[in-house]
C-alpha cells in the first residue's frame, strides 16, 4: 500500500477542482466551490490538504497558487486497493465475480471487458 494521504470526501471535492484545472489560486478554488461551502471552510480544507502533503502552495505566491502533489491516478489506485482490501479481502477476482453476477451488463460492456482481459493475457506472455 502506498503512503498517499487519506482524503476525506470534502477534501476530495477540492482535489477534483485542482486535478481538472491546476494550477489555481486559492481565490479561484473558493469561487469554484462557493455554492457548496463558505470560504472559511474551503480554506480549512486547503490547509488540511497542504498539511497532508496532497497539495502544495507555490512559495511566495500571493494570492496563493495551489497545485496537487497527489495525482488523481495515485488517489484512484490507493482508493481501489483500500476498497478491495476492506470489502473483498483484497481479491479482485471476488469483486469482479460479484459484479458480474449481480449487475446486468450491456453487450458493449461485455465486449469491452473481453477486450481488456484479452489484452491482459497478451501482456503476461
Amino acid at each position: 500500500m502506498s503512503d498517499s494521504p487519506r482524503i476525506s470526501d470534502s477534501e476530495l471535492e477540492v482535489m477534483k477542482i485542482l486535478w481538472e484545472k491546476a494550477p489555481l489560486t486559492s481565490l479561484e478554488i473558493v469561487k469554484a466551490l462557493r455554492s457548496t461551502w463558505s470560504p472559511t471552510t474551503i480554506y480549512t480544507l486547503l490547509t488540511r490538504l497542504v498539511n497532508k502533503k496532497a497539495v502544495m502552495i507555490e512559495e511566495g505566491s500571493s494570492p496563493y497558487v495551489c497545485k496537487p502533489l497527489l495525482s488523481q491516478q495515485e488517489y484512484r489506485r490507493d482508493s481501489r486497493r483500500s476498497f478491495l482490501k476492506k470489502a473483498y479481502n483484497g481479491s479482485l477476482n471476488l469483486m469482479l465475480i460479484n459484479i458480474l453476477e449481480e449487475e446486468e451488463l450491456s453487450e458493449t460492456e461485455i465486449d469491452e471487458l473481453k477486450r481488456i482481459l484479452n489484452g491482459s493475457r497478451k501482456k503476461e506472455r
